[in-house]
């Protein structure tokens, strides 16, 4: 909410209180200092009929209206709201449910009816987590999770706190501890089993006890109740725990729930310990950090575990950092705001400072109706599979159901405004060149194009920047030469190269054309961070994607068509499939679609691996982290985007994205890219048995009837943008033909490319 009141102004309704009998209703009001947030309180009179509650709450609400100047949106957190609010006009009504409130003790009969009425009424519904997403994304066609986020800055002073509060100071360690609420979603006999197990362990317990008797929690003398504490308070206490606990019961009140906490602790810097909750395991299950453990026995021993792991700091607290870098409220208030800017414009109105990614319209997003006939299920909405969607539908009349894992569209092109109003490629950036006017003229079908030609430098030698590929300007300044012509720098270039008998790998392949100190400077590092492992040990086809230029031409790429987007590479995605036979599911897995959905044929762009179910083993990827950063100042580098070859540097690349786009901001807005091992599928590595394994995939694949298998990931290659656009219109060009369907070429590149 402090950042929506930036721009909008922002009044949050409380639940009522009660005061003295026979008093008026009034309203109490509070504004956040920091940001300008009007908290509202209701007061209604002691003994006041529980019939006439709505009615005084409605006349409270009308007089704040009333005085409101210009359009409202309202932002429901529970549907109890629901009875005296349901008159107020809106160009918006968000349901933002952040869990599923009736499963809690104490819920209100009625909540489930007002569930169903707000259902009906909200423009949008936000969930707080998959779990409780993939549970009511039937009951809305605009359902959209989010997981939850993490004021990392705040929750990292326990990494270097040192002062303790005065309540938790003498209590001996080790300690483990859990803060937040206490009530029926703690497993209390977990609590006293642990605490039983390892009575030389101070078990520090911090927040309120809710709807529990004080006097049915377990008692032990290494357990501790703290009460309630402020926000503010909270890492001072993380940062005097070795181990942090989620120790919740597993019951029908956690069944969706999506803990702040988990990324807290662990931006505290602090391993967790976790019974099952389905979306920790899911988003952090993977982190050698977070132990999931059922039973009380495997959760002292994780307990154990994380003790010891507490102890080192290393490669387990670099992949936490790593994890959390790509968790940000910026991103997530953006996304908000981009939903609400849509359901508003869909209402005909805009909401005040509404950020968009252009003026031309959204896409038509249809709920999915699985048990209707389609003619193709398309599993993927990157590229391969939005290019098939596209194609199927305009040209063949087919109905195409297109699904995607990832809540959005556009795959790893994927952009979106951040809170700055920055336009940010969420997964590192994007850059379109082709040579190929098919492609070209397809895609300008879709958008209009914005002249933009990349350049890279690599800072080296302690922060020299020097053009990447490596030109005669890179030796002219690297080495203080005057090297004047295309010949000189050839002749400087052998005198420096290595013969080397035979190419065999990435390393060779530069040694042989530049030198080792060439290599070295240029090349080593980098590779290592990229990939994991040393040059030497990779293809060669790894470092010959970088050319070695003579002369001064410091562009990137040299294709003849280079342009981005003008509108943005997720307008273009929205525009493709604005087609009236795509049904569009987003935040779905295949598995779950696989067996309800009625469709003829399959177009599978995932990981080939998967679909068969890693058979022969997983092939193997590299993946990567993301760390985006908005700074107060206009610039940040002087092109879209400098590498850092060093070894010793944590990224490998920093790119601004305002080179790119050519906005006019007055901030802007960075990425860190940080290679890693584990994550979402981005690079194949390129060794030959890697290949051998996906020949035996490939095998299965041509065995297989009714399913094609189009795209990066389902053909194990690293292609541009360009190259899997046209590998998608090539296998649309051999489905009309099999079905003896004349098609019309893609549009001819000249028709469209002019800049904006």
């Amino acid at each position: 909410m402090i950042r929506f009141a930036k721009e909008r102004r922002v009044i949050v309704w409380e639940e009522p209180v009660f005061g003295e009998p026979a008093r008026t209703p009034r309203l109490d009001s509070t504004v956040c200092a920091e940001s300008g947030v009007v908290v509202l309180t209701p007061v209604l009179p002691d003994g006041s009929a529980p019939e006439d509650h709505a009615s005084m709450l409605r006349g409270l609400l009308d007089t704040v209206v009333a005085a409101i100047e210009g359009d409202v949106v309202r932002w429901y957190y529970t549907p109890m709201m629901l009875p005296f609010s349901r008159h107020i006009e809106a160009i918006c009504t968000v349901y933002d449910c952040m869990d599923e409130l009736a499963n809690f003790k104490f819920a209100p009969p009625e909540l489930t009816l007002l569930e169903r009425e707000l259902m009906n009424l909200a423009d949008v519904v936000f969930t707080g987590g998959y779990s409780l997403w993939e549970a009511k994304r039937d009951r809305h066609p605009n359902i959209q999770p989010f997981p939850s986020s993490v004021d990392r800055a705040h929750f990292a002073k326990a990494r270097v706190l040192r002062s303790e509060p005065q309540d938790q100071a003498a209590l001996p360690w080790p300690r483990l501890g859990f803060y937040g609420v206490v009530d029926e979603r703690m497993d209390l006999g977990l609590l006293t089993a642990l605490a039983d197990a390892r009575p030389q362990w101070s078990i520090v317990v911090v927040g309120p006890v809710v709807k529990i008797d004080p006097a049915d929690l377990p008692r032990r003398p290494n357990l501790h109740y703290l009460g309630g504490k402020e926000y503010e308070e909270l890492p001072r206490y993380l940062a005097g725990w070795d181990v942090a606990l989620m120790p919740f019961a597993i019951n029908e009140s956690t069944r969706f729930i999506s803990p702040t906490k988990t990324p807290e602790y662990l931006a505290g810097g602090r391993p967790v310990v976790s019974t099952p909750i389905v979306d920790v395991a899911r988003h952090y299950g993977d982190l050698e950090a977070v132990k999931i453990a059922a039973t009380p026995d495997e959760f002292v021993a994780a307990c154990d575990q994380a003790l010891a792991l507490s102890r080192l700091r290393g490669d387990w607290l670099k992949a936490v950092d790593a994890t959390l870098s790509a968790l940000s409220w910026d991103e997530t208030f953006a996304r908000m705001d981009l939903e609400i800017s849509r359901a508003a414009a869909r209402r005909g109105r805009s909401p005040a400072a509404q950020i968009t990614s252009s003026p031309t319209s959204s896409p038509v997003i249809r709920p999915a109706a699985r048990k209707k006939p389609f003619d193709y299920l398309i599993v993927g909405a990157g590229y391969a599979g939005s290019v098939l969607a596209e194609r199927l539908t305009s040209q063949l009349g087919k109905r195409v159901l297109l699904i995607d894992k990832r809540p959005h569209i556009g795959g790893n092109a994927y952009d979106e405004k951040d809170a700055a109003g920055v336009l940010i490629h969420r997964y590192g950036p994007h850059i379109f060149h082709t040579n190929a006017d098919e492609v070209a003229g397809y895609l300008s079908q879709f958008t209009r194009w914005r002249p933009y030609e990349h350049r890279v430098l690599a800072s080296v030698r302690g922060g020299l920047h020097v053009p990447i590929p490596i030109n005669r300007t890179t030796l002219n300044t690297l080495y203080g030469l005057d090297l004047t012509s295309d010949d000189e720098a050839k002749a400087y270039l052998e005198s420096r190269a290595e013969p080397v008998e035979k190419i065999r790998n990435s390393a060779d392949v530069v040694i042989s054309a530049v030198g080792r100190e060439l290599y070295e400077t240029f090349f080593r590092g980098y590779t290592r961070k990229q990939w994991g492992m040393d040059p030497s040990e990779l293809d060669k086809s790894v470092t010959s994607r970088v050319p070695t230029r003579t002369n001064t031409d410091d562009r990137y790429f040299t294709d003849k068509f280079q342009n981005m987007p003008a509108d943005g590479y997720t307008r273009m995605f929205e525009n493709m499939l604005d087609q009236a036979g795509i049904t569009l599911e987003l935040g779905v897995d295949f598995e779950d679609v696989r067996e309800e959905a009625d469709y003829d044929r399959l177009i599978f762009t995932g990981p080939i691996d998967e679909y068969f179910d890693y058979r022969y083993g997983k092939l193997p990827y590299r993946s990567l982290a993301f760390r985006h950063d908005t700074l107060d100042q206009e610039w940040f580098q002087p092109v879209g985007t400098v590498n850092y070859p060093d070894e010793s540097t944590p990224y490998t690349r920093i790119s601004e994205y305002k080179h790119m786009t050519g906005q006019t901001c007055r901030k802007t807005t960075v990425t860190y890219e940080f290679p890693q091992a584990d994550g979402d599928p981005y690079y194949p590595v390129p060794r030959p048995e890697n290949q051998a394994l996906y020949k035996r995939y490939e095998a299965l694949a041509l065995e297989t009837p009714g399913v094609q298998f189009v795209g990066r990931l389902a053909t194990y290659r690293y292609y541009n943008m360009d190259q899997v656009v046209g590998q998608a219109l090539a296998t649309f060009r051999r489905i009309a033909e099999r079905e003896g369907r004349a098609v019309m070429a893609a549009q001819t590149a000249g028709r469209a490319v002019a800049a904006s």
